[in-house]
């Protein structure tokens, strides 16, 4: 079956469309020339502004003309991860979704459904004739994932509205009145390397297969850290063997958890089988401690390697692998306001070498702003120790619950009525581009909700098919309800 078979029949072609244009955050040309031609072959007034935002319009129903204007806002881009075995290029390659049961996935690859569901939606009710509505706009921003550009760069005037709904949520039933700030830290430690001691061995340790996800939403569960551990065992058999280290790389993105990392380590030949002995042990222990969190199908190994021609200089490679060990991570604070919500949250994002530095990027969120910049302190005092310099980036302000909102209640109640039951509502660890809106457009109405996604951020992510359906009914009524 393809997607295109699926109910509601016009949300599923719109995410069709979108699943075959190449969009990775930082990489949306064309995405942009996509969104700006469907509007044109649809007849939709479009316009773009400076930083690659989109806006469609469409008239009220008639005699809904003096109904609140709303706003149905969606991010372009997603989040580019796959399988280390995929071959896929997310530059030029349209990304492969299967229908398997319920669910819909792609081949290897993240699936887009974040937030290219929130995108087909919009585009959804722009075409549908048959909805009540009021006056109506559909906002497509840039780099929300990396950086929240867009809404970071939207200009006064550029869209206009009394009431957004931000289609970015994934579970539906919940409705999102809140959510979290985040600051990203980058440490660049210089380092220098020598020529590979003569006469080693060397193996190439690798952890693979962890779940990873979403930095935010997923932060809570537990799962394993491939950098952190990584290091951890490497901190662990430095105090046992002199090890060499030639090379270390793990994780990618800021808001994913990193779920592979590796380091070419080279022991002295009669440490080798005591260090591979070790290594078993290692791999048993974390299994044990990760076996609910994780399940079995992760791996860690090492494997023999060839010899690299350097290592880096013994003493700051202890450094790093101590920093990185000791780097804060997980769920640092639960919320003392909002039972069972993370309040403080770290994701060792991730460690590469880029010239003459090493280079690691640490996701900090919390929904006080004060604990946000206290763990990036944390982390950067960390880093500036073993001589590395740390810059601040893609600070973002969080979004403040507001139970008193006008369009919380039409959607409580519309959710309600068509399904016999009352959603969640809630505020969430993850970012969204809603407290920027707030600032760029103050006494904004906002909600965020959308249908059920998992494992987003990662190559297992899924989007459910009968929550789609629910999703499209709700999103209909309260425009309905609003007009």
């Amino acid at each position: 079956m393809k997607i295109t078979d699926l109910q509601p029949r016009l949300v599923w072609e719109c995410f069709d469309e979108i699943t075959k244009v190449p969009r990775p955050t930082h990489h949306l040309d064309k995405m942009l020339r996509f969104l700006v031609e469907w509007a044109e072959r649809h007849n939709i007034p479009v316009k773009t502004d400076e930083v690659g935002n989109v806006a469609m319009t469409k008239p009220a129903t008639p005699g809904h003309e003096n109904a609140p204007a709303v706003i149905l806002q969606g991010h372009q881009d997603m989040v580019a991860e796959k399988r280390g075995d995929k071959k896929h290029d997310f530059l030029t390659d349209p990304i492969t979704t299967i229908v398997d049961g319920d669910w819909v996935k792609a081949d290897g690859t993240t699936l887009g459904a974040d937030n290219g569901m929130g995108c087909a939606t919009a585009m959804a009710v722009l075409l549908d004739d048959s909805l009540v509505h009021g006056p109506l706009t559909a906002l497509f921003t840039v780099d929300e994932e990396q950086g929240l550009i867009g809404a970071n760069g939207l200009q006064p005037g550029f869209v206009e509205g009394d009431i957004l709904l931000n289609l970015d949520s994934e579970e539906h039933g919940q409705l999102v009145i809140g959510c979290a700030g985040g600051k990203v830290t980058i440490a660049r430690v210089p380092y220098t390397t020598e020529a590979a001691p003569a006469g080693l061995v060397w193996r190439r340790v690798h952890i693979d297969h962890l779940k990873g996800g979403h930095s935010g939403m997923e932060i809570n569960l537990g799962r394993g850290n491939a950098n952190q551990q990584l290091c951890r065992f490497l901190w662990e058999a430095s105090r046992k063997w002199d090890l060499s280290l030639g090379a270390i790389d793990g994780g990618n993105l800021a808001n994913a958890i990193p779920r592979e990392a590796w380091a070419i380590v080279g022991v002295k030949p009669e440490d080798a089988a005591a260090f591979d002995k070790y290594v078993e042990e290692f791999s048993d222990m974390i299994h044990a401690e990760y076996l609910l969190a994780e399940g079995k199908d992760f791996t860690f190994d090492a494997p023999e390697t060839e010899a690299p021609a350097t290592v880096i200089a013994p003493e700051k490679a202890m450094q790093i692998i101590s920093a990185v060990f000791a780097c804060p991570n997980g769920v640092q604070g639960m919320s003392l306001a909002v039972e069972g919500l993370v309040e403080t949250s770290c994701n060792l994002a991730s460690i590469k070498m880029e010239g003459e530095d090493i280079v690691v990027t640490v996701h900090q969120r919390s929904s006080v702003d004060s604990r946000r910049d206290e763990i990036a302190d944390r982390v950067k005092a960390l880093f500036t120790m073993i001589g590395g310099s740390v810059e601040f980036d893609d600070t973002y302000t969080g979004w403040a619950p507001n139970p008193d909102s006008h369009v919380l209640k039409v959607a409580e109640s519309s959710f309600e009525d068509l399904f016999g039951h009352k959603p969640r509502i809630e505020a969430l660890h993850a970012g969204l581009e809603c407290g920027l809106f707030l600032e760029k457009m103050p006494g904004l109405d906002m909600i965020s909700f959308g249908p059920t996604l998992k494992d987003i951020h990662s190559p297992s992510e899924k989007c459910n098919i009968p929550s789609v359906a629910e999703y499209w009914k709700l999103v209909c009524e309260i425009l309905r309800r609003l007009a």
